[in-house]
């Protein structure tokens, strides 16, 4: 596939770093030779030099043969990114994305005139990172959670500490303990000092493991009470810095809970706050690495405490230091894919990260169209996909344990109509069944094959 990235800042240097390793032919265009430079030191991309919405430069990437293009040009109004866009896709690129800032831009009357103008998809990744937030606080007592067909079927990630009933058992044992009951759920992969394992039966799990478990509805609910897991219930939120991602959040939270409160030291930046949040929202002018301050703006009443500064290094310690106070669910912006293993090593219960979210958003236009949904999961480099199976497919031609499905992917459950089931090896999938599958990055397209 031959995609042409606009805008070489983190987010356009991360997708392009990762489609490259898929076989794709990349093309980064960036007036910037510094970030030129750096980009083409670690991916293999054709990189050219130019203004952005530049005809002619957008004519030298030979984006009339696009199959994609995305433009995220850093640190520019986001009307920069919507013209080059729409000069895109009339120039003949196949599919077109934006990078938007103005979350109004988002509404579903707006989303669906830009759709009719010729842009398949405008993404805000801070509104995308607002939003994966507030599900992990639905869901306070996982790493991270996804949702399928509102909850029928379920992703949660589970840090295996010490007195953990898993410890030192085998996926075997666990099947075993739990098959008598028919429950469903099932572990598909795990993550463990940064490399992702796809369990068998003789794997066991072992300290500061991430497994991951998908089940139904039903299921989860067991799992939660043998985990001996509950979700907090969160009324009261701290967050740690008024960056944009922390002012979607605040706002998100409020029509939702009783307080949220903001430690910005930004004396500016806290009055716009406090001008644009609900009086639910509480802007507090202060540094919140100094625990001092934490101590005197209580955060022991607070459930949760997000620390979103958009520096990492101040949001995982200052998230270590929340955990010390006896707060249940502390969230870092962590944005060096380096640091997540590290946080989650400290005691961060989850960690977002903007582009890894984003990236999934994208990486779904690569694959064939069957794809509903695609996301990267921060404690792992596998990516967890939604597809719908067309009639004829090949997924469709016998049970799961008779095709010859990719090894490092794992069909994890299966919707039909109002139904879910976990997937074992005699399940035969169905036309229009959706289907979850959890994938290592270099078998997804081998994967995809079978959705055709």
């Amino acid at each position: 596939m031959k995609i042409v990235i606009q805008g070489a800042g983190e987010i356009g240097s991360h997708l392009a770093k990762m489609l490259s390793k898929e076989a794709n032919e990349i093309t980064v265009i960036d007036d910037n030779p510094q970030r030129i430079a750096a980009l083409t030191a670690i991916a293999d991309v054709i990189a050219i030099e130019g203004p952005p919405s530049s005809l002619k430069t957008l004519r030298e990437a030979d984006v009339s043969d696009a199959d994609l293009f995305i433009s995220v040009v850093p640190f520019v109004h986001q009307d920069v990114n919507i013209v080059s866009a729409l000069l895109a896709k009339n120039l003949g690129a196949k599919k077109v994305t934006a990078r938007i800032d103005d979350n109004d831009f988002l509404t579903p009357e707006n989303k669906l005139l830009f759709k009719q103008m010729g842009i398949e998809l405008m993404f805000c990744p801070e509104k995308l990172a607002a939003d994966e937030i507030y599900d992990l606080l639905k869901h306070s007592s996982t790493t991270e959670s996804m949702d399928f067909a509102r909850g029928k079927l379920q992703v949660e990630v589970f840090k295996l500490e010490e007195d953990s009933p898993l410890l030192d058992m085998k996926i075997a044992e666990f099947a075993a303990i739990t098959a008598k009951d028919d429950l469903q759920f099932r572990v598909i992969a795990i993550s463990r000092g940064g490399r992702t394992i796809m369990p068998k039966f003789d794997t066991k799990l072992m300290y500061h493991d991430l497994v991951f478990i998908i089940a139904t509805r039903e299921g989860m609910g067991f799992l939660m009470k043998f985990l001996g897991k509950s979700n907090i219930e969160t009324d009261k939120v701290m967050i740690l810095g008024g960056s944009q991602i922390a002012e979607l959040t605040a706002a998100q939270l409020s029509r939702k809970i009783s307080l949220v409160k903001i430690l910005e030291k930004d004396k500016e930046r806290a009055m716009v706050l406090s001008e644009r949040l609900p009086d639910n929202v509480v802007v507090v002018v202060g540094d919140g690495r100094n625990s001092e301050l934490l101590v005197d703006e209580g955060i022991k009443d607070f459930d949760a405490f997000l620390a979103l500064t958009g520096k990492d290094e101040a949001n995982v310690l200052a998230c270590v230091s929340a955990k010390k106070f006896g707060i249940e669910k502390t969230i870092a912006e962590v944005e060096n894919i380096e640091y997540i293993h590290l946080a989650e090593e400290m005691g961060v219960d989850s960690v977002i990260n903007k582009k890894l979210i984003t990236a999934g958003r994208l990486f779904k236009f690569t694959l064939s169209g069957k794809a509903r949904l695609v996301k990267y999961m921060s404690g792992t480099d596998a990516e967890v996909l939604e597809f719908t199976v067309p009639p004829g497919s090949a997924i469709t031609k016998g049970t799961l344990k008779d095709l010859s499905f990719p090894k490092e992917a794992v069909i994890g459950g299966v919707i039909r109509g109002s139904e879910s089931m976990i997937a074992i090896g005699s399940t035969k999938i169905e036309p229009y069944d959706r289907v979850v599958v959890f994938a290592l990055p270099h078998v997804v397209k081998d994967v995809d094959k079978f959705f055709k």
